[in-house]
């Protein structure tokens, strides 16, 4: 019952954003146990505490892009639409175009770049994030960031990953932007 009730959920997020739930659909048959582990972190990765949706959603597809799973990246720039941000601020995160940002989303995509790459000028971004939204904001771009790695790891992990080449934002097609070196520009007044 609980897995038929589950697949239902999956079905229906399918349908919703024309994602693939095949690897969650794997987990769930192969392992219900697991599935249910699984279901416990998604909530972990859907937090969004006091955080607005621009940098939410600016950190969740800076770190999906990093680690290059197409169909995890166009499910989160779906949502971010859905969320209420413009394609074109949604095309900004993908470029890294900070310059076309506002202040906090630039913040935002500087401090998920700086982190992923490790580098140690996140630190002077995080002191600007704890003085712009507090802990619980720091607390949530963290979640945020650590989260969206884990679907690309785990759909490559079991075979599912796919890289991504280009994102689609209605009849458009965007070539997300991947530097080795952490995002600069205009708005980078912060670090």
């Amino acid at each position: 019952m609980l897995r038929y009730m589950f697949n239902r959920m999956l079905l229906a997020m399918q349908q919703r954003y024309a994602y693939d739930v095949g690897y969650q659909q794997d987990i769930l048959h192969s392992d219900l146990a697991a599935f249910l582990k699984f279901s416990g972190f998604q909530t972990m990765a859907s937090h969004h505490g006091n955080l607005p949706a621009g940098p939410l959603y600016a950190a969740r597809i800076r770190a999906i892009i990093f680690d290059d799973c197409g169909p995890c990246s166009q499910l989160v720039v779906k949502m971010a639409l859905e969320a209420g941000l413009s394609q074109a601020l949604v095309r900004a995160i993908i470029e890294q175009n900070l310059a076309a940002l506002p202040a906090d989303m630039a913040l935002a995509v500087q401090f998920t770049e700086r982190v992923l790459a490790h580098d140690p000028q996140a630190d002077a971004l995080r002191d600007n994030i704890l003085a712009l939204w507090g802990s619980k904001g720091l607390i949530t771009l963290s979640f945020a960031i650590s989260a969206y790695r884990v679907y690309p790891a785990l759909k490559y992990s079991l075979g599912y990953g796919k890289a991504c080449s280009h994102i689609q934002l209605d009849d458009e097609s965007v070539v997300p932007q991947r530097s080795k070196k952490p995002a600069t520009g205009a708005n980078n007044a912060q670090s």
